[in-house]
């Protein structure tokens, strides 16, 4: 994983492999200023150690501070984003109800797939309002990994999909 920190928090949190990683570094520096840069400060030290404690299973809810640069409607998602429970999943829409935008599942899926912080913002237990593992930047193997881990109860349907 690739993190990124500021004074003010944690930037970004980031899979390697995400095909939109390039395009999110490249918004941090054009239109924030950020420049990637080699070194350790307390809040990369927090979130590994916090990551080293989720995969262990002994961390349900991150602590390490954020800096998350968005659009209004995006940081109110990633909020949102934010009080979903570990080991519980919501859809888009219900996220959108809350938010007080009914109908507003897929502006709430954009704002959920720019969300820079991997696990952190726990975009992986958003799910579609048919059960389905969509829109997960990381790969739908990871969403489900992820969720495995948190003890999601998955189940696959007649028809070979997971359900839950």
């Amino acid at each position: 994983m690739l993190a990124m920190a500021e004074k003010r928090g944690l930037v970004m949190l980031e899979f390697l492999d995400r095909p939109i990683l390039m395009r999110e570094v490249e918004e941090l520096r054009s239109r924030f200023g950020y420049l990637i840069g080699a070194g350790d400060t307390p809040h990369l030290l927090q979130i590994e150690d916090e990551l080293k404690r989720y995969f262990e299973g002994s961390l349900t809810r991150f602590e390490v501070p954020l800096h998350t640069p968005g659009s209004i409607f995006q940081n109110q998602v990633w909020e949102a984003l934010r009080q979903v429970p570990y080991g519980t999943t919501c859809t888009y829409g219900e996220i959108a109800l809350l938010l007080g935008k009914p109908g507003g599942s897929r502006a709430v899926g954009l704002a959920n797939g720019s969300n820079r912080m991997s696990i952190v913002l726990p975009c992986h237990r958003v799910i579609g309002a048919d059960g389905s593992l969509t829109g997960y930047g990381g790969g739908k193997h990871r969403k489900e990994f992820l969720l495995r881990l948190e003890r999601v109860k998955l189940q696959i349907d007649e028809q070979g999909q997971l359900a839950f």
